[in-house]
This record gives C-alpha cells, structure tokens and sequence, in this order.
C-alpha cells in the first residue's frame, strides 16, 4: 500500500473509531432523526459498502467497555487487517480461436490477481463469449438495478474473428469483470463467483468420479485459492471443495494432506454441526487421525455429542457426497 492509500485508510479508522467511542457529541440532523433507522442503516451499508465488515464487528464490543481511546484504534487496526477486503484485478492478456465440429468461436483467458501479492496468488481461466453473455443475462434477472449503467458488448453479425473485434472485447470485458466486481452485491453473489469457478469444479468432479484423483485434485488446488479470496464473507461455501481434496489426497494414499485440508474444512462447521458434510467429515477425520497417530478422542467426543442429540439418519461417506456434487 503507498503513502497516500495508508494515510487514507487511517483516517477513516480513526474516523469509524470516533464514530462508535461514547464520549461523541455529534447529533444527528432532523432529517435523520425522523429518517427510520433501519432505512438510514442500509442506505449507509450501499453509499459505504468496504466499511460494512468493519462496523457490523463493532456489535461485538460492549457498550459498557473500558478501552481507552488508543486501545479502541489499537483494536480496530487489528480487526480491520482481519476484515479488509482481498481485492482482485482482472486482465485478459490474450486468446484462442477454437473450431469444433461445426462450431467456431473465440477463447479468452483471465487472469485473476490478488492486488498487492505475488505471481503465485493468480488464477488463470478461460471463459467465451456465450459464457458472459450467460452470466450478463442472470444477472439482470437478480440485479437489475445495480447493472442499470453497466454496458456489454453486443453481438455483431459479421467480424467476430478479426484482430480488431477480439482486441476490443478484450478491453471490453476487463473493464465489465472489474466494473462487476466493484459492486459489492453482485461480487459476493452465487452467480458471480459460479461464472468464475463452476467450470473448473465441473470438470474437477467429473475426474474425481471417473478415479482420475490426480487431475481431480490439480484442478481443485488451482480454484480452491480463487474460491477464498471471492467468499471470503462466506466461509462454509468452500467446504465442498476442501472436502473433494481431502477424499482425492485420502485415495492418493496421501493422509497427511488429507488431514490438514480436514483441520481446514473442519475450522469452517465449528457452528454449523447441521450442515451435510459434518458428520462425514468428522468420520473420514477419524479415520485419518488413527492412521497418522495423532489425538482422535476429541474428533470422536464430538461425533458422539452429535448423535445424542440429533435422530438417527442415513448418512453418506465423505466421498459418497464428493462425487454427488456437480452432477447434471
């Protein structure tokens, strides 16, 4: 971050710091004072949506707290390095005409960086034009007044495969993936993040079925790094995917890895025990942890903690909902 990106982002802690210290005289206006306060709230949340992480952590302090003024900016510089957003910038460097069949049609490849890191954070994909136009299309449907201003590159009926055309796309598409991402809404929406992720998982799970654990397993290590840095507010998303890696690296004959993708997944359920991948999670972790000696007693305490309070019901293996997932 530079200078003036630092000096910026500390004024506007010590700004949110101000705003929620008790000893504020600011009074709220008379329109704001007769302004709901459900509707002042969200109109906040859309005109400042990179504070909202910041300010729904501050419910967790008491009102009654004792900080002084400095160990409230002290804490909130350290809740904020935990709740910044990881922004990513979108390029599309180049393409391939791709002929099949009776088909022809043109592939572009993203490259998807994490700002502020290294080469190895990237994640590269390919995606059509069919494939935005899908994406453009759903979200319309869910977002029509968010993509009100946002412009998308028609179809012309002759030319899609000269330089010229391909080199604008290019251009045209960074700037629509960047302007989509810029809305906070529509980059934490399922159909956002499926647009960049589902094709690979696809293909991923295809392979997992098919036994093809190795090439399974590349790709799931390739979107996985993509799937965190885009759900980052939603954390059990992923446990799927952590899942299918630790059923490939358990049939690689790889427990080590396995079990550490576990610990991950398992982070991820702490509180949500009803969700579908926790008891077989738990089992396969067993499993594992027997195998590798390490402690298991604790993962068994709480398998049996579950079935006592929960109805006997049929539950799948680990692997039996891995290769459920993804299925046409």
């Amino acid at each position: 971050m530079d200078q003036d990106s630092h000096c910026l982002a500390e004024k506007e802690l010590l700004e949110t710091v101000s705003s929620i210290t008790p000893f504020s005289t600011t009074s709220p206006s008379n329109e704001e004072q007769n302004q709901p306060k459900a509707e002042i709230s969200h109109q906040a949340r859309r005109e400042n949506p990179e504070k909202d992480e910041l300010q729904d952590a501050s419910a967790s302090l008491s009102p009654n707290s004792s900080m002084t003024t400095k160990e409230l900016q002290e804490y909130w510089r350290n809740e904020k390095r935990q709740c910044r957003q990881v922004k990513l910038l979108f390029e599309i460097p180049s393409t391939r005409i791709v002929e099949h069949h009776l088909s022809k049609y043109v592939m572009y490849k993203i490259i998807i960086l994490q700002t502020g890191s290294f080469d190895s954070n990237k994640s590269v994909i390919e995606r059509r034009y069919s494939d935005f136009e899908k994406l453009h299309r759903n979200l319309l449907e869910e977002f029509s007044e968010e993509m009100e201003d946002v412009t998308f590159p028609k179809k012309t009926l002759t030319g899609n495969f000269t330089e010229e055309i391909i080199n604008e796309r290019k251009l045209a598409f960074k700037d629509y993936l960047r302007l989509l991402y810029s809305m906070k809404y529509i980059r934490r929406s399922k159909k956002f993040i499926d647009f960049l992720t589902r094709p690979e998982l696809q293909e991923a799970y295809g392979c997992l079925r098919g036994g093809q654990y190795t090439k399974a397993l590349e790709i799931l290590l390739e979107v996985i790094g993509l799937q965190e840095r885009l759900t980052r507010g939603n954390p059990v998303s992923i446990v799927p995917t952590l899942c299918a890696i630790v059923v490939c690296h358990k049939d690689l004959e790889n427990p080590a890895s396995a079990f550490e993708y576990g610990e991950k997944a398992l982070s991820r359920l702490h509180v949500h025990t009803s969700h579908r991948y926790y008891i077989p999670l738990l089992e396969t972790m067993i499993t594992l942890a027997y195998e590798l000696g390490k402690d298991f007693l604790s993962l068994q305490e709480k398998l049996e903690e579950w079935k006592t309070k929960k109805d006997p019901i049929r539950v799948f293996t680990l692997k039996e909902l891995a290769v459920r997932e993804y299925v046409q």
